[in-house]
């Protein structure tokens, strides 16, 4: 197939598809084409963003049910072949005889890459070791001063993950404050997420008149606060990490768009805990991604849906024993039985 076919085919399932490189849509129309057609004939739609926890289990399933074809005794030698030089020549012809790539997209209507990507974060040993210590971030300044952003050379002297290594010195890079926001860090973070808006902004120009009415209603609240670049935000705001910096813009949007009142406070403040759990509990849902966030905010006030993501954090940490070994359904549920009657009692 060639590349422009490929490009045509593939978005009609991934519209963004032609800002993807060559060489990716290359790989996407062998890995990806033939699984995508056949999940849209059962109607089913590519997913993209979180994984659900129902597809967490189908890679953990695919990943064992190779092994016992295969014989190669850990998800590790699969995913991260690298670390086992003597052993890597025969897990990559297993890999190959018994096709691995499909047996571990199977039943996961995404892109194989990032069914891939997952797989080795659900699956690397060295992604969950806690805390940093001040030595491994020493460390972590030294490797990098000699090694650049090779995160994969990093992490194999450190004993952590990619993304770990990669996301802690995007952290410790440089001076982070972590106390109250400066009047002049405010300012710098609401002129860089004003420059990213106003940069899509201008892409979108290039659409239709009839394009843009139609968009316009959805989207002009929605670019304030959804899939901005936060790494590139934290960069120009110099001073803060990136996920400050989201929340802090969170803070300001709530306040802008609940003209200042307190939503959380007094009566209210339980008022909007119970509206909270009994719309979720209505839902029925059984995964955090099936959710509408953004349905929810009008539940507890005209807010972002990251400010009600955030409160349903705490609610369950605060509420929920053991919530870490939940499923989203049984933290769900245990809200509606157990905590909304003590609420609506106190209330």
């Amino acid at each position: 197939m060639d590349l422009d076919t490929a490009k045509q085919e593939l978005e009609q399932f991934i519209p963004h598809v032609r800002n993807i490189s060559d060489d990716s849509i290359r790989k996407m129309a062998g890995r990806d084409l033939v699984r995508f057609k056949q999940f849209k004939n059962q109607g089913i739609a590519v997913k993209f963003g979180r994984f659900s926890e129902k597809e967490n289990n189908q890679i953990r399933k695919n990943i064992e049910e190779f092994l016992l074809i295969t014989g190669v005794d850990s998800a590790e030698k699969l995913l991260f072949t690298s670390r086992y030089p003597e052993d890597k020549e025969t897990i990559n012809r297993l890999k190959a005889e018994h096709c691995f790539c499909e047996k571990l997209s199977e039943g996961i209507p995404r892109p194989w890459r990032l069914i891939y990507y997952r797989a080795r974060k659900i699956f690397d040993p060295n992604n969950y070791k806690g805390r940093y210590t001040m030595d491994e971030k020493e460390k972590l300044k030294k490797y990098h001063a000699l090694h650049g952003n090779d995160w994969k050379k990093i992490s194999e002297m450190m004993s952590r993950s990619n993304l770990s290594v990669a996301m802690k010195y995007s952290e410790i890079k440089s001076a982070i404050n972590y106390g109250p926001w400066s009047k002049e860090e405010t300012q710098k973070l609401m002129h860089a997420v004003e420059e990213v808006i106003r940069r899509r902004m201008d892409i979108e120009d290039s659409l239709s008149s009839s394009e843009k009415s139609r968009r316009d209603i959805l989207i002009d609240r929605e670019r304030l606060y959804q899939k901005l670049p936060w790494t590139e935000i934290e960069a120009k705001v110099g001073t803060r990490y990136w996920r400050q910096c989201k929340q802090k813009w969170t803070a300001i949007l709530t306040k802008k768009m609940t003209k200042g009142q307190q939503l959380h406070k007094g009566t209210k403040r339980l008022q909007a805990k119970i509206n909270l759990i009994k719309r979720l509990y209505e839902m029925k849902v059984e995964d955090a991604n099936e959710v509408n966030w953004e349905e929810l905010s009008y539940t507890i006030g005209d807010v972002p849906k990251a400010y009600v993501q955030a409160k349903f954090y705490k609610l369950k940490v605060s509420c929920v024993p053991l919530w870490q070994k939940k499923s989203f359904s049984a933290i769900v549920d245990y809200l509606f039985k157990k905590t909304l009657p003590e609420l609506e009692e106190k209330l």
